[in-house]
């Protein structure tokens, strides 16, 4: 079974790029579910309640159904893992991070069967709360819904 929409790749420029710079991607963009926001804290839970919102207030997932907001938060914690470098935790580490994220939803494979899937990815800084002291991160996570 070939992949017809790659919907990391797709998450990870949506997180890194203006808008503006997404236009010679809108063919493929067409093709999925996807929002862009912001998140900065020194506290991971808001990191993740500006996710999980996000992709609720731009109908990404459903609220009234567990299995999607179950497939989201799977995926912001895979991406949380990179972005954090395997140890989910800030404030409590003397650390903050700014990030960009992105939340794809497509079908990235040709076989109907194999159900639609969400990426979430990150791009941004993570550092000391010192401005200056913070550098780049980036991290993507990808589950299944159903």
């Amino acid at each position: 079974m070939a992949q017809k929409i790659k919907i990391g790749k797709l998450a990870m420029l949506v997180a890194t790029l203006a808008p503006e710079e997404l236009e010679p991607f809108a063919g493929q963009l067409k093709d999925v579910e996807y929002c862009q926001g912001k998140a900065g804290s020194m506290n991971m839970e808001k990191v993740i309640s500006a996710v999980e919102t996000a992709a609720k207030r731009n109908s990404i997932i459903s609220e009234e159904l567990y299995r999607e907001t179950h497939a989201l938060y799977h995926a912001i914690l895979e991406a949380l893992e990179g972005v954090m470098r395997g140890q989910i935790g800030a404030g409590n580490m003397m650390r903050t991070v700014g990030l960009r994220f992105a939340i794809v939803r497509g079908t990235p494979y040709e076989h109907f069967d194999e159900g639609e899937w969400i990426a979430v990815a990150f791009y941004g800084t993570i550092g000391a709360p010192v401005k200056g002291l913070e550098h780049e991160t980036f991290g993507l996570g990808i589950n299944h819904i159903g």
